[in-house]
């Protein structure tokens, strides 16, 4: 046989395969949105149906009006965003630390740090809230972001990057009278956005997904958050199908909006690293 039709025929496989894996991830969510515009008594029928007998918009009025969907939303956006953009600034700045400047044990000190890594985000759940509750944060924004504002993930993905890249730019600023703060402000940064469109997605999408903290730390309704609402939504014998689909389909959106604004970036830092490599 020609190689160019095993080529072909290789290539056709690889297709068939992606094809079936996307039609597997995909078909929950398609259940969930369709499911979210049916009536109450549509979702669980003996025969199963995929699509609703008549299109409602009833789950989404009652998720907006019966429950406190808004303020759940809010609280997870303004976490998410304090996180995010907290772990970008303290990334970097460790990132860089540990990249370009030399100092003793610098190596040490770096595999001390994402050392932490290894540990398991459940064991840090006890000493975090002893600790938030020594200080008198339960049941606030503080208390919800302080534990996530720097992690050791940011400074080992974006020390690897500035090694990656070449110190040319950053001897020439210093040559012209930058000092290390301008250089890191006016160059670096600048061509960095791969990497911070990279890790502030996966920083936001983690924040954004959090239930176990958000529960241990809230206790009114005013301070939960959107992952901790739609869990507390089943609590009758009969839960609000539609309701709970369309809730869930709401709080998506906000994370493959995030996906779509950093995608060109995130595709970037993904094409760079495959050069690199």
């Amino acid at each position: 046989m020609d190689a160019r039709w095993l080529a072909k025929i290789k290539r056709g496989v690889i297709y068939l395969i992606l094809c079936a894996m996307l039609i597997v991830m995909v078909l929950p969510f398609a259940w969930m949105v369709l499911s979210s515009l049916k009536e109450e008594d549509e979702v669980f029928t003996y025969e199963m149906s995929w699509l609703p007998a008549k299109i409602t918009f009833s789950g989404y009025v009652r998720a907006l009006n019966e429950q406190p969907f808004l303020r759940y939303g809010l609280n997870s956006v303004l976490v998410s965003t304090i996180i995010t953009m907290a772990q970008l600034f303290s990334s970097v700045l460790a990132g860089y630390a540990f990249a370009r400047l030399k100092f003793p044990g610098r190596n040490l000190v770096f595999f001390i740090y994402i050392s932490a890594m290894m540990i398991p985000q459940q064991a840090l759940i006890i000493p975090s809230f002893m600790l938030i509750r020594r200080f008198g944060l339960v049941d606030t924004y503080a208390g919800l972001t302080l534990p996530f504002l720097a992690g050791p993930f940011g400074a080992f993905l974006m020390r690897s990057f500035f090694l990656s890249t070449p110190t040319s730019l950053e001897e020439a600023a210093v040559l012209d009278g930058c000092s290390r703060l301008q250089v890191l402000a006016k160059v670096v940064i600048p061509l960095s956005k791969p990497a911070l469109a990279t890790l502030g997605l996966f920083t936001f999408m983690q924040a954004w997904n959090d239930f176990m903290w958000p529960l241990i730390i809230t206790n009114s309704v005013n301070m939960r958050t959107l992952q901790v609402g739609l869990a507390l939504m089943k609590t009758d014998i009969y839960p609000d199908w539609p309701m709970m689909m369309a809730a869930t389909v709401l709080a998506t959106l906000p994370i493959i909006g995030a996906f779509l604004l950093a995608q060109k970036q995130f595709i970037e830092s993904l094409a760079f690293s495959a050069v690199k490599y």
